[in-house]
């Protein structure tokens, strides 16, 4: 693995790059609170099947830019970066995993620049469209995703999660997890990674942002690329019974229940989640 960066959409990208770099290309996205390092299980495997592996840290996260502001990370800005990344390799298109947030950039690529994407692989993020009904209409899924409103809260958000040296952010993700998914040495990782200048905040903007400068829905909610939906069914924060109606609005669209995985499946089934992303990416040698 190497490290560098990318200028993109105006802001600059912190990236791990793998494999051949003129292998046909591969882009993994991470979700809140993660950075490149979500995907340490999966960027070595694919680099070896051939593939050219990028693992950015998203805006706002870990060592890429952070722009001041909410509107900077509205999901469209989002995703026109991962285009960007498309475009500084030198390529016409792209396969792109995502997880959580990373799996909300997923689906908006899939909606605006399908013309750009090979294939799509979305862990545990059900369809915008989705996830939007089930708020509306689910009082479980409105618990569920509560923490988001009081995200919405200007600095005390922050406080709560840096006191303590992080000690909420690391207990929500080993609560939320299996035993031992998040090790100390990984836990030291990302407080470092949350501990960048303005990190925590670019991180919540994500979230406020998508309440107070939501996207234009799309007039075709269908996603036209060919689409594996990852489920981690033992998911704390999204309940399962938003996966099948997303993969319903994918025409190739391929749904697999983890049944004892939770939100953070690909640290917890590495092995399981590489295997169906290998089976459902276009060998390296059917690609021109």
């Amino acid at each position: 693995m190497i490290q560098g960066e990318v200028i993109t959409n105006g802001v600059r990208l912190h990236v791990v790059q793998a494999g051949p770099p003129t292998a046909p290309l591969v882009i993994l996205l991470h979700g809140f609170p993660e950075f490149w390092y979500a995907w340490r299980n999966q960027i070595e495997f694919l680099a070896e099947l051939g593939y050219c592996v990028w693992a950015p840290d998203q805006r706002g996260y870990n060592l890429s830019d952070k722009p001041e502001g909410i509107a900077p990370y509205r999901i469209d800005l989002l995703a026109e970066d991962i285009v960007g990344l498309i475009d500084s390799a030198g390529r016409e298109r792209a396969s792109v995993i995502g997880h959580d947030w990373g799996g909300g950039v997923a689906w908006r690529l899939g909606s605006r620049y399908p013309e750009r994407l090979e294939r799509l692989i979305v862990l545990n993020m059900p369809h915008p469209v989705v996830f939007q009904r089930h708020l509306r209409t689910s009082l479980r899924q409105l618990l569920k995703s509560f923490y988001v409103l009081l995200f919405q809260i200007p600095r005390l958000p922050e406080a709560r999660l840096r006191a303590g040296d992080w000690r909420l952010a690391e207990r929500t993700l080993r609560s939320s997890s299996r035993p031992g998914t998040f090790t100390a040495q990984a836990l030291e990782r990302y407080r470092e990674a949350w501990s960048q200048p303005n990190a925590i905040t670019s991180m919540l903007h994500w979230y406020r942002a998508s309440l107070q400068k939501p996207p234009t829905p799309p007039a075709d909610p269908r996603i036209p690329v060919p689409t594996l939906l990852l489920w981690g069914a033992q998911d704390r924060f999204l309940g399962r019974e938003m996966a099948q109606p997303s993969i319903e609005l994918c025409p190739q669209g391929k749904l697999v229940f983890l049944e004892e995985a939770t939100h953070w499946l690909q640290h917890e089934e590495p092995a399981r989640v590489n295997a169906l992303i290998q089976a459902f990416l276009p060998p390296v040698g059917s690609l021109g």
